[in-house]
């Protein structure tokens, strides 16, 4: 006899399954925390490598796109080449991938050997030079200070206070645990070569990975297809090609507005005759990829570092970033970012603050475009939920809406927004403050009137 399997009671066996398995992860996630972000963390670390690779690949997958289908099939159509082969587009595959490589490679071979070589100079020019900078610093604060001698006395008095604090800090507190430090770097030091060895191998996997693209499109189609209806699939693969555009879009138009940043900033600092101009026009570049807060975070210790050199110096570099910013902000950000991630500026903020707490620099990098993804996807769910009950997804009709009867929007009249204001202003702040105010007064007047009844008798 043939064994029929029914489908409804394997149905609720696969749900009975997963609300068990969901109810065991999250008793591990709320009691035992800490041993499940221990396996999360040892999980992302053994797949590193493979991290690195995809990551690699999708930030190198537009430079190899571009060389060949804007350089190699060219070449090869002059020729009279098909380039509809296999076997030819195979090649033009592999010589664009070698292109790409070679071009990175060679780019980080130029940043190590010119800019970094440069960048490490000033560095151990500015530990050497230190104690000028500060006596010159000290030097120009006195003559500016002996102006006034009461603010003289006022910040001698707060460095004298400090300086001591920072001295019994030193002594007491960091010295002792300068072997925990050297052991804390030695690990860091292990920590950087490591990385750097599992970003060697990612480069390898990303050449797989690039070679082999449209292979893993086709299955992760594939395999969305066959689990998903077929509306939800064409949902998901919808929301892969915004992420894809909006990821591609910002990141690469972010670094190509940072590397004219650093440029910029280079070429004026040079004009105007200011020192360590290599090392900080890296240091702002790289912070400029942070939107709104990374200008200020490259900013500000570059300023102190040419305000103890030159004060003078210090205002003009100050005045120069003031400038560059303005234009990156209205003129080259505009024009190379357009309106990549559909976000308002408070919407920004909000992403860039929330993601840099959690993940730091890297969140504040990407916090915009994750966020936008999240701000899209949500934004799309309401209005189809909006449209499925026949209603306008325009948010400007909702601004001065009053109420919705029978799929008719009744807006707000003028008259009725008038009274709403006055009735919110009446119940201000202000108005209750006045009648505490008024309620003193009176207070105060009866227990004048009280002081003197008493003194009369």
């Amino acid at each position: 006899m043939k064994f029929r399997w029914d489908k409804k009671y394997l149905y609720w066996g696969i749900t009975g399954f997963l609300i068990l398995a969901a109810a065991i992860l999250f008793y591990y996630l709320v009691f035992h925390t800490t041993k499940m972000l221990e396996i999360i963390s040892s999980f992302f670390r053994i797949c590193s490598p493979i991290i690195y690779g995809f990551i690699l690949a999708y930030l190198l997958t537009p430079i190899c796109s571009f060389f060949e289908h804007k350089f190699l099939c060219p070449i090869y159509n002059f020729f009279h080449i098909d380039t509809k082969k296999t076997k030819t587009r195979r090649r033009i595959r592999t010589l664009a991938i070698l292109l790409t490589i070679f071009l990175t490679i060679y780019i980080l071979y130029i940043f190590f050997s010119i800019v970094l070589k440069e960048v490490i100079a000033s560095i151990q020019s500015i530990y050497l030079q230190s104690p000028i900078y500060i006596n010159n610093f000290k030097t120009w604060f006195e003559h500016t200070l002996s102006m006034d001698k009461s603010i003289e006395s006022t910040v001698t008095n707060l460095i004298t206070t400090y300086s001591d604090e920072f001295n019994n800090w030193l002594n007491g507190s960091l010295m002792p645990r300068l072997n925990i430090i050297i052991k804390e770097v030695s690990l860091s030091v292990l920590g950087v070569a490591k990385g750097l060895w599992n970003l060697i191998i990612g480069l390898i996997i990303s050449i797989y990975v690039m070679a082999s693209k449209e292979t893993f499109a086709g299955q992760a189609k594939k395999i969305a297809y066959a689990i998903l209806s077929e509306e939800n699939a064409n949902n998901i693969i919808g929301d892969f090609r915004y992420a894809n555009k909006t990821f591609g879009s910002y990141i690469s138009g972010k670094i190509i507005d940072s590397i004219i940043m650093g440029i910029l900033c280079f070429i004026f600092m040079k004009i105007l005759g200011l020192n360590y101009e290599i090392l900080i026009s890296v240091i702002i570049g790289v912070t400029n990829v942070i939107p709104f807060f990374g200008p200020f975070l490259g900013a500000i210790p570059s300023a102190l570092l040419i305000l103890m050199i030159n004060p003078l110096n210090g205002l003009k570099f100050i005045i120069l970033i003031l400038i560059l910013q303005q234009f990156d902000g209205n003129v080259l950000g505009p024009k190379i970012l357009g309106d990549s991630t559909g976000l308002s500026s408070f919407w920004v903020i909000f992403s860039i603050t929330i993601f840099g707490a959690y993940f730091g620099i890297i969140g504040m990098a990407i916090g915009v475009p994750v966020f936008a993804l999240v701000y899209a996807a949500i934004k799309r769910k309401l209005n189809s939920m909006l449209k499925n009950k026949g209603l306008t997804i325009n948010t400007k009709e909702y601004m001065f809406l009053e109420k919705i009867e029978e799929n008719q929007m009744i807006q707000l009249t003028e008259e009725k927004r008038r009274t709403a204001r006055k009735s919110s202003a009446s119940s201000s702040l202000i108005p209750k403050v006045k009648q505490f105010v008024q309620k003193m007064k009176e207070k105060n007047l009866l227990q004048n009137c009280n002081d003197k009844k008493n003194d009369r008798n």
